[in-house]
């Protein structure tokens, strides 16, 4: 099994694509960066070099995904999410003479996406952020700060409405305050279990 490119895409030297993985019409991975296995990376979207996606990663369309992003296994990123890693952007110089250089520093902010995953269609997601493990973003999220595992985030700026399940079933929704503990939290979609402690969401009962 190989990857399969489509004729219109632009793949530069130094980029690893997994077994199995489709690059459809007109998307643009720069070197060097690393596309896992059985990933699909939608049309018209922009792979930046450095970025480093794990497998069975599903990236729609007209997605932008800047130097610095990690994608770790089974994320979702819907159509038009950007990605950014500047917190203080400029085009030129102080004085206007020169344009500043458009590639990060090694002190650039750095953003991960853990496992599983799911950022709504036209979300932005802030620099040096990580959005937890089975996290969703809401459609048109702007997302300013770290979002725990588990916890759906909604709104400009994006803050957390619910504690989500594994296969995106709302387990509890939450108030300002945070999550409340609570012992016994059973999925109604597929009876996964699990309990909130100190507002940490815990797995109880895990897929192997």
């Amino acid at each position: 099994m190989t990857a399969r490119i489509h004729p219109t895409a632009i793949v530069e030297d130094g980029v690893e694509i997994g077994d199995g993985t489709s690059i459809w019409d007109n998307v643009h991975v720069r070197g060097p960066a690393r596309i896992g296995r059985d990933c699909i990376v939608g049309g018209k979207s922009y792979v930046a070099y450095g970025v480093e996606i794990g497998d069975r990663v599903k990236i729609n369309g007209f997605v932008y995904l800047c130097t610095g992003v990690t994608l770790e296994d089974g994320v979702m990123v819907a159509a038009r999410t950007t990605f950014t890693n500047d917190r203080f952007p400029r085009a030129a110089t102080s004085d206007l003479r020169e344009l500043r250089p458009s590639e990060p520093g090694d002190d650039s902010p750095r953003t991960r996406v853990r496992t599983g995953a799911s950022l709504g269609a036209a979300c932005t997601i802030g620099p040096g952020l990580e959005i937890g493990r089975f996290a969703m973003v809401g459609m048109g999220a702007v997302v300013t700060r770290p979002v725990p595992d588990f916890h759906l985030v909604v709104g400009q700026p994006a803050r957390s409405v619910a504690i989500v399940c594994r296969c995106g079933e709302p387990l509890m929704r939450l108030s300002d305050e945070g999550p409340p503990d609570q012992e016994s939290l059973v999925c109604k979609a597929c009876s996964l279990p699990y309990a909130v402690r100190d507002g940490e969401v815990l797995e109880l009962r895990p897929p192997a």
